[in-house]
């Protein structure tokens, strides 16, 4: 039997998932059973974040891979505690030495926007300070799938499909035949409902497991690495390798509506939710759909933006600390631009002073918040051969403006898009929640946030409602199923509406919220995806 399984012609509805024991809520079915599968082996939700995104490594391979970034907020014994596990640029690269080779521009394929890939580091980090089973049994899940092998899922193949066919027109110089020797070794990629395998992933997963990471940084996999860069006149090397550790990090938070909402300092993007946030915070949104709501978010999403583009990249090299473009003083300023019809938003003067996303919680009350991310799909188009590593582009983020705070510089971490985030309410929890998508991701936080605490959405209700992006100057992409009407106001407001053809450009999110009185977990997963919730 032949069926089109992205073929939906009839609306279907998700309701909101409840348990008590613990719940895994990503964007594929297989990858969310596994975490609940390690919950109920004795792991805590730590245990099940680090299973989930290993295995979303193999299972959803055109939005992460091993060798991408990852960040994550986690809540475990009455405090939340971030993890920064993005990687710098290679010591060697840098403005001149890529003008000497005649690049002016950082391109998104090959070697030259690969960092320094952190997510490995990230899952050692995270078992070994707050795990409760071993790195061989959470990542087991993860090598099983990849030895022998999962049915490809339908967006899943929607996606890879598209890289294949764009891959096989510009990815055409040697280095890039790894690629599809791993990901379309016939020639084309697998079909929706086609068993995909990878032996070489499965391999780098039991080194990473047995050696806790320290293969892929000191050991066997940074020599597989150094050699293949080396081959190929690249800047990364095994001493950038050896040299990286995941960094701790105290989270950032403002107040919003009774609550705090909370993200991972920069060099993440998670500030410009929170400079929103600070803008919309004065005014009370009785209506969610109302061409005011809709057009003050979108004027305030555009000022912290152009704020963070600006000034975020690694907190060293930032001119303008954080605390002052999160200032009330700044936030009443900027707040003054918010006019009736739309602006082109330019920077403001502070005082001076492709993504998988995937949320966990258990029965003991830890809470986990994690992202991970190759950046652009697949990344550079490059893969380790035999290995499965797909390495990140994150570095075509850097400016080749030498007076740009995010200018390209060795040993420096880019300005950085995935971001997890939390909510909490006094000192308890509330929840992880987060929505992947690049630049999309703070205007999915803003959002999910104002449906959740201004409208009192539940968790499904809050993800499923129509979505807007802010593209550049007054361009505004919105969802098919976005109100027509209110399109139409915000057209006379002077925003030019652009009507997307389906829910792709608008990011993937999860949430998972925590009853304080009862225990009892509520989630809620992507419709726009292959989104699941598994709980227990």
């Amino acid at each position: 039997m032949s069926i089109d399984t992205l073929y939906n012609p009839y609306p279907s509805q998700r309701m909101t998932t409840f348990a008590k024991n613990g719940m895994v809520a990503t964007s594929q079915p297989l990858a969310a059973q596994a975490g609940v599968d390690i919950l109920k082996k004795g792991g805590n939700a730590v245990d099940a974040a680090i299973a989930t995104a290993a295995c979303l490594t193999v299972v959803e391979p055109t939005s992460n891979g091993i060798g991408g970034d990852a960040f994550a907020l986690v809540w475990t014994k009455g405090k939340l505690h971030g993890l920064n596990a993005s990687g710098p640029s290679p010591q060697s690269i840098s403005i001149e030495a890529l003008k000497e080779k005649g690049i002016e521009d950082i391109p998104k394929y090959g070697w030259i926007p690969v960092t320094v890939p952190g997510a490995p580091g990230a899952w050692a980090a995270l078992s070994e300070r707050f795990g409760k089973l071993p790195l061989t049994d959470v990542l087991a899940p993860a090598i099983d799938y990849a030895a022998n092998g999962y049915p490809v899922s339908p967006t899943l193949g929607k996606y890879w499909k598209a890289a294949a066919v764009h891959f096989k027109k510009v990815l055409t110089n040697d280095e890039f035949k790894h690629w599809f020797d791993t990901f379309a070794p016939d020639g084309k990629s697998p079909e929706v409902g086609e068993v995909w395998r990878s032996e070489g992933h499965a391999s780098t997963l039991r080194d990473i497991a047995e050696t806790k990471a320290e293969s892929f940084y000191r050991g066997k996999i940074a020599d597989e690495i150094d050699a293949f860069s080396k081959k190929y006149d690249g800047f990364l090397r095994k001493d950038d390798l050896a040299a990286y550790q995941p960094e701790w990090v105290d989270p950032i938070g403002v107040e919003y509506r009774g609550h705090k909402v909370w993200e991972i300092p920069p060099n993440g993007q998670g500030i410009i939710a929170l400079m929103a946030l600070n803008l919309l915070k004065d005014s009370e949104y009785a209506n969610k759909e109302d061409v005011e709501t809709y057009h003050k978010q979108i004027e305030a999403i555009k000022l912290a933006f152009t704020d963070g583009l600006k000034y975020v990249t690694e907190n060293k090299s930032m001119t303008t600390r954080t605390e002052d473009l999160l200032s009330e003083a700044y936030a009443a300023e900027r707040r003054k631009l918010i006019g009736e019809k739309a602006m082109d938003p330019t920077p403001g003067t502070p005082p001076k002073g492709g993504t998988v996303y995937l949320a966990t919680a258990d029965s003991e009350g830890n809470m986990v918040s994690f992202i991970q991310s190759n950046y652009m799909g697949f990344g550079s188009g490059l893969v380790v051969p035999g290995t499965g590593i797909a390495l990140q582009n994150r570095g075509h983020n850097f400016s080749m403006d030498p007076e740009h705070d995010n200018c390209l510089e060795g040993g420096k971490k880019t300005y950085h898009t995935i971001i997890p985030g939390f909510l909490t309410k006094g000192d308890q929890p509330v929840g992880p929640f987060g929505v992947m998508g690049g630049f999309m991701q703070p205007q999915g936080h803003l959002q999910v946030i104002m449906n959740t605490l201004d409208f009192h959405l539940n968790p499904q209700a809050a993800l499923d409602a129509p979505r807007w992006q802010w593209m550049e100057d007054k361009k505004v992409l919105v969802e098919p199923n976005f109100p027509n009407h209110i399109a139409q106001a915000l057209a006379r407001k002077g925003h030019q509406i652009q009507v997307a053809l389906d829910g792709g450009p608008f990011g993937r999110g999860q949430i998972i919220w925590r009853d304080p009185e009862t225990g009892v977990l509520s989630g809620g997963t992507e419709s726009r995806t292959d989104g699941s919730v598994a709980a227990w």
